[in-house]
């Protein structure tokens, strides 16, 4: 667990926009079969805020029976309101999920004290282990050190996805706390930055289209070949400043699309890109595809 790179996997959907199961395990079974180390489910970029509690739990169900003695599975919990949240976290727990994925309680901004209640509330309703997801631009609160001593005190808060934008968060969070909380890389365009200060491993959105290459990043920097890790970093950096746009769901499902992995279909009220958008992020997909890092070391 918490090591190596997990994809933040979408959810596919039907011309109806119902949910596709079939196509949703075949996007996460190539990504098991490219080399990932582990699937998050249901996060944001899985649009768990656009499914009813039903289809939820029906790709965890399905996810876990297909590849759950394969890889660890992760899901995000992001709902409304903490009861909801405790609810779907003994429903996971149930269908047999590896770990928790927690975000604060959605839409509303929360004080200091109703996020950990949040947090508490929900870490008390199972016995997995659960990461904290930190994404202030994205949720507008930030999980802050006097919220963290607190947390530091309930046994299966174990982790944290760190994605505030400055990397110096990585550290002053070791600095605090030790080897208290494992930290992962959750914001892609700062993943490298991360690993060097202290991350075991990267969340990202931009494997779903380059996994072998996410893959192979990693594996450098595990095996200290720094020039090699910034090497990848730097030719994947345009698509992974996506993962810091407001519409990173459609542009990584549109990524996915176009290198033949998923369908870009999203549910309402995000909407395809359209127009420079599209063409522009179309453009950058096609021209990592071809001067990918692992065609280069095929034909070396």
């Amino acid at each position: 667990m918490w090591h190596g790179v997990y994809p933040a996997a979408t959810t596919q959907f039907d011309a109806d926009m119902s949910v596709n199961i079939d196509a949703t395990l075949k996007v996460q079974t190539a990504l098991v079969d490219d080399g990932v180390d582990g699937l998050v489910l249901l996060g944001t970029v899985g649009e768990n805020n656009s499914l009813l509690p039903e289809e939820k739990r029906a790709i965890v169900k399905a996810s876990v029976e297909a590849l759950g003695n394969r890889v660890p599975i992760i899901t995000g919990v992001s709902e409304l309101s903490t009861d909801r949240a405790v609810q779907y976290a003994r429903d996971a727990e149930a269908l047999g999920v590896t770990a928790l994925m927690v975000l604060p309680a959605m839409v509303y901004v929360p004080t200091a004290d109703e996020l950990f209640a949040h947090f508490k509330a929900v870490a008390e309703a199972t016995s997995l282990p659960i990461m904290l997801y930190n994404n202030p631009p994205a949720y507008r609160v930030s999980i802050g050190f006097d919220t963290l001593d607190r947390l530091a005190e309930i046994p299966n808060i174990v982790a944290i996805k760190e994605s505030a934008p400055d990397s110096r968060r990585f550290t002053d969070v070791i600095n605090r706390y030790g080897d208290r909380f494992t930290l992962m890389a959750g914001l892609d365009d700062v993943a490298l930055e991360g690993l060097l200060l202290g991350a075991t491993g990267w969340i990202s959105g931009l494997t779903s289209a380059f996994p072998p290459e996410s893959v192979a990043l990693i594996e450098a920097f595990e095996r200290g070949d720094l020039e090699e890790a910034r090497a990848i970093y730097r030719w994947f950096m345009p698509l992974l400043h996506l993962d810091a746009d407001p519409d990173l769901v459609q542009a990584i499902k549109l990524s996915e699309q176009v290198m033949g992995r998923g369908s870009e279909r999203v549910r309402m009220p995000r909407l395809p890109l359209t127009g420079q958008r599209r063409a522009d992020v179309i453009a950058m997909v096609e021209k990592c595809a071809a001067t990918r890092p692992t065609l280069r070391a095929e034909a070396a």
